[in-house]
């Protein structure tokens, strides 16, 4: 019993389309800056960084999603890798997010000076 190899040469090229297409849009929008984009706040961050931050974490669930084969799992499987990683990310932001504000306060309303 012999199995039949598939090319996957295809399925490659377009995860690295998909991929350069994403990372090229990240790129861009980093040289450019809108100022719409960056000067309008959404829960503490500009919109601009919540952009960095789905694209971000969209580019890292397709790399899981296909060069670890997830697509032809089962579904307890896919759930089991992917929602501690939803939880683990949402954590990371939210100290992210915590943390960087009590610095930026601290460094703003004290006698200490930026000096890094």
């Amino acid at each position: 019993m012999s199995h039949a190899h598939e090319s996957n040469t295809g399925k490659i090229w377009k995860v690295f389309g998909i991929l350069s297409f994403v990372t090229v849009v990240e790129v861009i929008l980093g040289i450019v800056r809108p100022d719409s984009l960056y000067f309008t706040h959404f829960l503490g961050l500009s919109i601009l960084n919540w952009i960095f931050y789905i694209l971000t974490v969209f580019k890292a669930y397709f790399i899981v999603w296909s060069f670890m084969h997830m697509e032809g799992e089962t579904s307890w499987l896919k759930n089991a890798v992917v929602i501690p990683l939803i939880f683990l990310v949402l954590y990371l932001l939210f100290i992210l997010l915590t943390e960087g504000d009590y610095i930026y306060g601290v460094f703003k309303d004290s006698t200490i000076k930026w000096n890094f």
